[in-house]
């Protein structure tokens, strides 16, 4: 059984983000806010972790287009092969804010994510509770949206009645209040000039 951790969206107590860092150290996988639609994911450095996240969403790990929620752009170089000036300045422009980007991967990717995939998602998301739980992880969070079997909506905006479905499925959901009906904008950025591949609720500024 799952637990439910309520963290207030614009000042996040110590102790509950500490509650959802330690699930994630031990493998866990989480269900959270972001600055989007909720996601779910784990530590990048459990491999146990990503294989169930990628049970969960019913895709193999190989073919899954994960994401990585960074605390910031500092450690970009940590993951991602040396990006031109240009992209770079156009992150700082657009982060922390509601999109993705996809990079080239470096070899510090974990080998379970990487296989035969090249690229790598990077977000940081404008959203406290999310930020403050990869700080304090010390590493960023693997993450995919949470999505639903629904011909209204597509995401799940209400944290108790996801809970409710997942409480049997993963380590614990946290409750930042209504998640957003639309996921992020997605941009590639691995031939040098940034191409939109999906438009979220925010246009970036190119």
């Amino acid at each position: 059984m799952s637990v439910l951790i309520r963290i207030h969206p614009d000042n996040p107590a110590e102790r509950t983000v500490r509650q959802a860092v330690e699930i994630l150290q031990n493998g866990g996988v989480v269900i959270y806010p972001t600055d989007t639609v909720y996601g779910m994911g784990c530590d990048i450095t459990k491999p146990k972790a990503v294989e169930r996240v990628a049970q969960l969403k019913g895709v193999k790990v190989e073919k899954a287009n994960f994401s990585f929620i960074c605390e910031n752009l500092s450690h970009l170089s940590d993951y991602t092969k040396p990006i031109d000036n240009s992209i770079f300045k156009m992150m700082k422009r657009n982060l922390p804010g509601p999109f993705t980007f996809i990079l080239e991967a470096n070899n510090n990717v974990p080998k379970i994510l990487k296989q035969n995939r090249k690229t790598v998602g990077i977000r940081v998301p404008a959203n406290k509770i999310i930020i403050e739980i990869v700080r304090m992880l010390g590493n960023p969070i693997l993450t995919t949206s949470l999505r639903i079997d629904d011909d209204i909506m597509e995401y799940p905006t209400d944290p108790e009645l996801i809970y409710e479905d997942y409480k049997n499925r993963v380590d614990a959901v946290i409750d930042g209040g209504a998640g957003g009906l639309f996921a992020s904008t997605v941009i590639d950025c691995t031939s040098g000039e940034p191409e939109i591949i999906r438009m979220g609720s925010v246009e970036p500024d190119i």
